[in-house]
């Protein structure tokens, strides 16, 4: 899985009023965060061990989804020619989020684009994410799909027993969970640190967040156009009850490259099947989680400017800052309490 990381949440917050336990490592073709916040000192090093056993099971998960590795579920399922597919609980969970994201934004997140993805990067470089074992594991074969977007068969996933599902599709549909498994798994795995006062979870850019009373977490969107430079810096604080976010950035800039036919990029426009034809370089955007803020942000950078900030502005999110193809950076109004 891949995507744009233009989400720090390092070096630790000033803000932080709380010692922290941090387990850095990689999964998903990037960094992998996970940070504890911890009451006492003395719990730094029980808070060090369950930091390391989520992000372990972090890695398991993304195995599970990946597209990368022809024996992983999500593969599997593609390459089954049956039009009811069993599937085992973590895909049937991830593709029950996918089909909410379509339905949260009108079908701009689209997560049967497998082959318009891999026809975009048939023209490209080498997918920078993918690992030696990833790459020898082969093509999985797929069946044909209709070229229309609008004659697409439809998809749905139905509860089995022991917590599985089946997979219901039309001819010619396959899954790329990409950035939707991303956000989806940030929030899976900060649930797993519920009896910490905080934590955050950094998915490869996707960060799900809950903050302690008192406590802080101050996270920088990096600017693409400027190594080592900041759009912005989001201060998220905590409440009596505990507050949760989701911080997510989307962008074009970092899987790009010029094909036959002009420049392309990864994110695919489910209306037209292309590369997003849009003045939209990066947005970042808050939500209550990753997973909504990662729906969010995608959907910002295929419509484009005038449509991104008028859907922006509708859409059940904290706040969201787009940086435009002519420079500019824009705010949603509501952004500005959360910025430092």
């Amino acid at each position: 899985m891949t995507g744009t990381t233009a989400i720090t949440a390092e070096p630790p917050s000033p803000a932080a009023a709380l010692p922290r336990a941090v387990n850095r490592s990689r999964a998903m073709g990037g960094r992998l965060g996970v940070h504890v916040a911890v009451a006492d000192v003395a719990d730094l090093a029980a808070a060090e061990r369950d930091a390391a056993r989520v992000a372990a099971r972090v890695r398991a998960w993304a195995g599970r989804l990946t597209r990368h590795d022809a024996a992983s579920d999500l593969m599997r399922a593609n390459g089954d020619p049956r039009g009811a597919t069993p599937v085992r609980p973590t895909l049937a969970a991830a593709l029950r989020w996918a089909a909410d994201a379509a339905e949260l934004t009108g079908g701009i997140v689209d997560v049967t684009l497998l082959r318009e993805r891999l026809a975009a990067e048939a023209t490209g470089p080498a997918d920078e994410s993918m690992t030696p074992a990833d790459a020898a594991s082969g093509p999985v074969a797929l069946p044909a799909r209709p070229s229309d977007p609008a004659s697409r068969p439809a998809w749905r996933v139905e509860p089995a027993p022991h917590r599985g599902a089946l997979l219901h599709r039309g001819p010619g549909v396959a899954f790329d969970l990409d950035g939707v498994a991303k956000g989806w798994i940030a929030d899976r795995a900060l649930a797993l640190l519920d009896h910490y006062p905080g934590s955050l979870v950094d998915a490869d850019g996707d960060l799900a967040i809950r903050t302690a009373e008192g406590d802080a977490w101050e996270v920088g969107v990096a600017d693409p156009r400027t190594p080592g430079a900041e759009l912005a810096v989001f201060v998220l604080p905590g409440a009596r009850l505990g507050s949760r976010y989701g911080l997510a950035t989307s962008g074009i800039s970092i899987h790009r490259w010029t094909g036959p036919d002009g420049r392309r990029h990864h994110l695919i426009d489910p209306r037209t099947g292309r590369a997003a034809a849009t003045d939209v370089v990066q947005a970042t955007v808050l939500a209550g989680s990753a997973r909504a803020a990662e729906a969010w942000a995608k959907t910002a950078v295929v419509l484009g400017l005038v449509a991104a900030l008028d859907v922006l502005d509708r859409a059940p999110i904290l706040g969201a800052i787009l940086l435009a193809a002519d420079g500019r950076v824009l705010e949603v109004p509501r952004t500005t309490r959360w910025l430092a």
